[in-house]
């Protein structure tokens, strides 16, 4: 049985015993490797390495994280599918990996229902609309008419074609009847890296990487995608519309 760690490491450790009772009282004997399913600096790379270092500490044996970013995290999550179910290689799950890619594209070489055992939940959390300080829009409803008086011209970032920033803001593009261009990337850090250097104007980021480059002013936050204003952003200064209630 493989196992996806998605959780917060009390909750993965409690379900060890169970899930290998005739190791449990020697289990782990050496390292064990995690799984990312995309590249580092992004926020599943973020949450993946402050679970694994809280894991290293329980378990009494390094959790090395191993990025693998590719085809929306399909790459990965194929390898996680293929590897020895001993407990010693765990994956990061999520929304796009387990839900959205088998979807999307049938057969992407896994069944996340089969082939993997979900230990828990690691976090959740809403997105946050980023645009590159130089764009003049510092709100949603700016950045809607901006793309309204140039269709097709403002390019958005995402952390690979089918992923759940991709489809994210072209739900919001529809919804708000306008059109963006799509450049997919491996990763949200790769993504969040040409935001910052202006070679993408929009990313619809994940709340701990965007953090930071909001507070130096390198990126500007319009919203949040949740149904309230983020306590996160309430200090955070970028220039004007951070912390904005959700779309």
């Amino acid at each position: 049985m493989r196992m996806f760690a998605m959780t917060r490491a009390v909750a993965l450790i409690a379900l060890f015993a169970a899930v290998f009772p005739a190791q449990a009282q020697d289990y782990p004997s050496r390292p064990i490797t995690l799984i990312v399913p995309y590249a580092a600096g992004g926020g599943n790379d973020l949450m993946a390495r402050t679970a694994a270092e809280k894991m290293s500490k329980t378990l009494g044996h390094q959790i090395v994280i191993e990025n693998r970013s590719g085809a929306g995290g399909s790459i990965a999550t194929r390898a996680i599918a293929k590897a020895a179910a001993d407990g010693y290689t765990l994956g990061l799950g999520g929304t796009g990996t387990l839900a959205i890619n088998p979807t999307l594209y049938g057969n992407v070489g896994y069944d996340p229902r089969k082939d993997f055992a979900p230990v828990g939940l690691i976090a959740t959390s809403a997105l946050v609309v980023c645009v590159h300080p130089a764009l003049s829009a510092r709100s949603i409803g700016g950045l809607i008419a901006l793309a309204k008086t140039q269709p097709g011209t403002l390019n958005y970032a995402s952390a690979g074609t089918g992923s759940g920033i991709h489809l994210g803001t072209e739900y919001f593009a529809t919804m708000a009847g306008i059109k963006l261009t799509h450049i997919p990337y491996k990763g949200s850090g790769p993504a969040l890296t040409d935001l910052v250097g202006g070679h993408v104007a929009i990313y619809f980021s994940s709340l701990p990487p965007a953090l930071g480059l909001v507070r130096e002013g390198k990126v500007r936050a319009l919203a949040v995608t949740g149904a309230k204003r983020s306590p996160i952003f309430s200090g955070a200064a970028d220039g004007g519309g951070s912390g904005a209630a959700g779309l």
